[in-house]
């Protein structure tokens, strides 16, 4: 864990989004349960609750899966059946921890909450190693594009802190991620309910001479540093100020957004989609200030030099790397709706901040997530994944998602309710 003295301030890592994951009972909320008390962020009201729902569960010590397995459906069958989030800091870092439901049937969960992630903790049951959860959960992380994996090996105090057990289960996994593709793999024994090597080194690993799990978290890359990204900023709002006290500002037009990737300062030369027509940013402004440069995932006001007719949906882009208007898109997508799909029915696909009418012109295939095999389907049913194609009735400016997550993903909108029913990465 990372500390300061008077004369070294603690450097500040960034927002860190991450995600929990693994086969049913692996630890999971006991896990978020040990990093949040470990690392002292938690209330002493919270703290109080949690010890007092323990000791009327005749437990000898503090349930610290209590703390994230909220709902109480879940208390009572004791697995987590909804997404629970977590917030915490250590100084070093800010966290969003979303601790994703482990049993097949929750797979639309899981998928949303990994949508965000930059990183996530696959869990493995020492005792029992990779399971058809384990690897199926993996296979979902990555295809949703989460680039870092760590594998916290769990429950090492059941297998006598062994080594050997760990090697194995190591290699074992090795095995099946070079065969799936997945890279960029960090494994690590921990025992979430002694705390050994998660946020404290513990006594009984001496073996393990790699970082604990909270120093692999405040070393983990930001978001969008994979690779270079240019501009996406999607325009939200077109705000025109009308002040009778205040004639200058009968001429302001500022257009509010957030910067879903890249960087936008003033002089920057940018393209207006759809129009496609050029402009140069004037001003980037925050809170009505000028700020002069913002970075992906800030919300802030542009400025451009030229008169151009802007409303909500459109989109400012680096003039020299543009994303691409698409009537037509082919995308993974997850079903979410109870409801199965309905070829018959006419969508709306929400992207950024633009939304557009869409018919569903075929299913590709189906994807066995436990195996990557492609199977033919007529139709989809809740946690079905598909590739599938849409035509759409407006153009979106979309990236492909393995190159840029922000603009690559969509939502599915049923117009007759206006629920979301399906959740897309455009290929």
């Amino acid at each position: 864990m990372t500390t300061a003295t008077a004369s070294t301030p603690i450097e500040d890592h960034g927002l860190l989004r991450l995600l929990t994951c693994g086969s049913v009972d692996d630890g999971k909320s006991t896990l978020i349960g040990r990093l949040l008390y470990d690392s002292k962020t938690l209330l002493a009201d919270t703290l109080s609750a949690i010890e007092k729902t323990s000791q009327k569960r005749g437990l000898a010590g503090v349930d610290l899966s209590l703390l994230t397995d909220g709902l109480q459906a879940e208390r009572e069958q004791g697995i987590t059946i909804d997404v629970a989030y977590r917030y915490f800091s250590t100084g070093a870092r800010k966290y969003i921890i979303a601790d994703a439901p482990g049993h097949e049937q929750y797979t639309r969960n899981m998928v949303t909450a990994a949508s965000t992630a930059n990183l996530a903790i696959i869990l493995v049951d020492a005792r029992k190693g990779v399971l058809t959860q384990t690897r199926r959960h993996s296979i979902l992380a990555h295809l949703v594009g989460i680039p870092h994996l760590v594998v916290a090996i769990n429950k090492m105090d059941l297998v006598g802190y062994s080594q050997e057990v760990f090697g194995k289960i190591m290699a074992d996994y090795l095995e099946f991620a070079a065969k799936r593709g997945i890279e960029d793999v960090h494994f690590i024994p921990i025992s979430a309910l002694d705390g050994d090597m998660v946020v404290e080194r513990g006594e009984r690993l001496g073996w393990y001479r790699g970082p604990t799990l909270l120093d692999i978290l405040e070393a983990a890359p930001l978001a969008h540093s994979e690779h270079a990204e240019p501009l996406r900023f999607a325009v939200q709002y077109v705000c025109r100020p009308q002040d009778a006290a205040n004639p200058a500002l009968h001429d302001y037009r500022g257009f509010m957004g957030r910067i879903e990737s890249g960087a936008v300062k003033a002089g920057d030369a940018v393209t207006v989609l759809p129009s496609g027509l050029p402009a140069t940013v004037k001003a980037v402004q925050l809170g009505g200030e000028d700020i002069g440069a913002a970075l992906a995932e800030q919300s802030v006001t542009l400025l451009l030099a030229e008169d151009i007719d802007i409303s909500r949906g459109d989109m400012i882009a680096a003039r020299d790397a543009p994303p691409p208007a698409r009537k037509e898109i082919e995308a993974i997508i997850c079903w979410l709706s109870e409801t199965p799909l309905d070829r018959a029915r006419t969508f709306l696909i929400h992207h950024t901040t633009r939304e557009a009418k869409a018919k569903l012109t075929a299913i590709v295939h189906k994807l066995d997530v436990n195996t990557l095999e492609r199977l033919p389907a007529e139709k989809l049913v809740m946690n079905d994944i598909a590739r599938v194609r849409f035509k759409l009735a407006q153009p979106v400016f979309a990236d492909p998602y393995a190159d840029n997550r922000a603009t690559g993903a969509f939502i599915v909108i049923d117009e007759s309710n206006n629920n979301t029913v399906g959740a897309g990465m455009i290929q």
